[in-house]
């Protein structure tokens, strides 16, 4: 097949999905494939585009890495060779449209919030990952955790915060503020105290104009993916310093990762059965990844849904299938099947 691998962007989150790009783009091409990677927001400049599915040796989006901080993403605005303000870098909509599917590497804003989605909806352009709609619901973490809830998956209690507008009083405390929308925990604070959170809310604000503050939950953190509707190995994430944010999650050696997770058969089954429930009801029927944490007395909350999980060397998804024998190629290659057969079924 003729394949895009779409990456990069404008999010705080670019850095991570270089390196999904880069990753799934190298077992692509291994499979046989003729794959293009392509960042989304800077493109590639030329005329004539018909042939470059046919130049294998092309890479034109690098990264060595993912610092412990997020991008610049000014710099990365800067460095666009035709200083266009249009998200699509030259030539982005013309290659995806001759694809034969386009498997979406981003994460984050313009990634996961189906805008995307919507727009190769219009076009006509296959791509990996969930619908417009379920990734706009599972992308913003107050409308989500209110879905979940009323479909019997428990989440932790909290409310939402608009820039601008004065929060009805102050929460428990500890508490976790986190923006509304953003991921890899980019922005996040566990707040003790009121002068805490105050910083802690100018933290999350300068990412989003919404946030969210919920309870904290002390306890083991998991993470269920779920492929087709059937979930796969828990994952247990157990940072060795502070919690799992940005740093720990992709700094080789901050986090001790153990698949399948130390759990009763019951609470893995429990935990597998709530995340293919948040799956269905959020309406995420190629792949997903659900977080949870678990108290001391044993019970579950989900956090929240990804939609497109990352595939870096450090993810979880590609460590809880191969617990199942699914190397990271041929997860590629399913996650593609899953979702040309989901095309062919809204035909």
């Amino acid at each position: 097949m003729d394949i895009v691998v779409l990456a990069g962007g404008l999010s705080p989150e670019r850095d991570v999905s270089l390196v999904t790009g880069r990753e799934v783009c190298a077992a692509l091409r291994g499979n046989g494939h003729r794959v293009i990677l392509m960042d989304v927001y800077l493109g590639r400049e030329g005329n004539d585009v018909t042939e470059w599915f046919g130049k294998s040796e092309e890479v034109s989006v690098l990264v060595e890495g993912i610092a412990e901080t997020a991008p610049d993403l000014e710099a990365v605005r800067a460095s666009r060779a035709d200083q266009s303000d249009c998200f699509f870098g030259p030539n982005v909509i013309e290659l995806c449209r001759m694809a034969d599917i386009v498997f979406m590497a981003l994460h984050g804003e313009n990634g996961e919030n189906g805008k995307i989605q919507a727009v190769f909806d219009l076009y006509g352009i296959h791509y990996t990952g969930s619908d417009y709609l379920s990734s706009a619901i599972a992308m913003n973490k107050d409308l989500a955790k209110k879905i979940l809830a009323a479909g019997g998956v428990p989440v932790p209690r909290g409310f939402a915060v608009k820039k601008g507008e004065q929060a009805s009083g102050l929460p428990d405390f500890p508490c976790v503020v986190k923006p509304c929308c953003g991921g890899s925990s980019i922005g996040v604070s566990i707040v003790r105290n009121k002068n805490s959170y105050e910083e802690a809310l100018l933290e999350a604000f300068r990412w989003e104009d919404e946030v969210v503050v919920e309870q904290y939950i002390e306890g083991r953190e998991f993470s269920v993916a779920v492929l087709a509707g059937r979930a796969l190995p828990v994952i247990e994430m157990a940072p060795i310093n502070g919690f799992y944010d940005y740093k720990n999650k992709y700094q080789a050696g901050s986090t001790i990762e153990t698949c399948p997770a130390q759990l009763t058969d019951g609470q893995t089954k429990k935990l597998q059965g709530y995340a293919e429930l948040a799956a269905q009801v959020i309406g995420l029927n190629t792949y997903s990844r659900m977080d949870f944490l678990m108290d001391d007395e044993g019970r579950f909350y989900c956090l929240e849904a990804n939609t497109l999980p990352g595939m870096t060397p450090m993810s979880l998804i590609p460590q809880e299938a191969a617990a199942v024998g699914i190397s990271y190629g041929a997860l590629c290659e399913q996650i593609i099947e899953i979702s040309l057969k989901k095309t062919e079924r809204v035909k």
